[in-house]
């Protein structure tokens, strides 16, 4: 085995080390080289443990190529004696989130659902170091803040869902070498998706032209904003207990989570808007933008100066948040 095989195998035992050694895993396979390298490898890994390994592929019926790719892909998990599972499902064009936000969305769903109905307790995702890179870079032109430029993780929950991305760190290349082998084996080649490179999505505009020049120019640039979201992501988690200390010193009930506005109207503004956001998001609420939050922060400043008996009102979708008798609490509708 050479060094690049031998430590995409060590990344991934070292991933799964937290879990169960039986635990039922599963790897989502879209049918790209990227998920093959991965199915391979878990197939391996799996196989020698013992470990229960699935292999999950969402259709989206975006592409006229689906069918067709669900039917390769079940050559290729008869061939490696794995079980596929394919959920279909249906992209919600008019939610407002455009064509690769409503896809993402259904696709995280329907793999929450394949890991819930499976008994899985963690999914396979292959994303790589470009994978990585491309966040942060998409991220950085949307807006983002600090907990945005922190990009993937490698484990984390998301819905319910533990998620691990052993790969992270992993040159494209080596992945591609993987599957590329396979195929040269079997014959059986990894399938091409032309949304990946196609500029009307802005991951594949980013690719298609974009890249090109920052290979050119700034050839260490994937590597550059990787050390970024690593240490954005060490950033973030100092903030996050900055924000957990504040907000313990805010007077919380238990009972419903309120703390006191006139304690909160003792903090540095920035520090205001942290554990806001901290708040908002122990209750499982679904972060506002810049714009929204900025006005939560305004009414809760004003609030304060024109007595905190007033009663506030700020509607985020099915929550609210309120404030009676100088308490800032949430409450649905």
């Amino acid at each position: 085995m050479d060094a690049s095989l031998a430590n995409l195998h060590a990344l991934l035992t070292k991933a799964l080390g937290p879990l169960a050694p039986q635990a039922p895993i599963a790897v989502a396979l879209s049918g790209g080289a990227d998920s093959v390298a991965l199915a391979l490898i878990a197939a391996e890994h799996c196989t020698a443990t013992k470990r229960p390994l699935y292999f999950f592929h969402v259709h989206h019926g975006l592409m006229a190529e689906a069918d067709a790719w669900v039917a390769h892909l079940q050559q290729f998990s008869q061939e490696l004696k794995i079980s596929l599972q394919v959920r279909h499902v249906q992209v919600d064009l008019a939610a407002g989130l455009g064509i690769e936000g409503a896809a993402r969305d259904a696709r995280y769903l329907a793999l929450t659902q394949l890991c819930d109905a499976h008994g899985v307790v963690a999914l396979l995702l292959a994303h790589h170091r470009q994978d990585q890179a491309e966040t942060v870079l998409l991220r950085l032109l949307r807006g983002t803040g600090v907990s945005g430029l922190a990009a993937m993780r490698v484990d984390v929950l998301r819905g319910g869902m533990r998620l691990l991305r052993p790969w992270l760190e992993v040159e494209r290349a080596e992945l591609l070498a993987v599957a590329q082998a396979y195929e040269q084996r079997t014959g059986w080649a990894a399938v091409q998706d032309p949304s990946n490179t196609d500029p009307k999505y802005a991951r594949g505009a980013l690719r298609s032209a974009l890249a090109p020049v920052l290979n050119t120019y700034w050839p260490a640039w994937c590597q550059t904003l990787v050390r970024h979201a690593k240490q954005a992501g060490e950033a973030n988690e100092v903030l996050a207990e900055v924000a957990a200390l504040d907000l313990a010193a805010l007077d919380v009930k238990p009972e419903d989570q309120s703390f006191s506005l006139l304690a909160w109207r003792s903090l540095s503004a920035a520090r205001q808007a942290l554990v806001v956001r901290h708040w908002l998001q122990e209750q499982g609420v679904a972060m506002p933008g810049e714009r929204r939050l900025a006005d939560l922060l305004r009414q809760l400043r004003q609030l304060h100066a024109l007595g905190h008996d007033r009663e506030l009102l700020w509607q985020h979708g099915a929550v609210a948040v309120r404030c009676q008798q100088g308490r800032v609490v949430l409450s649905s509708g």
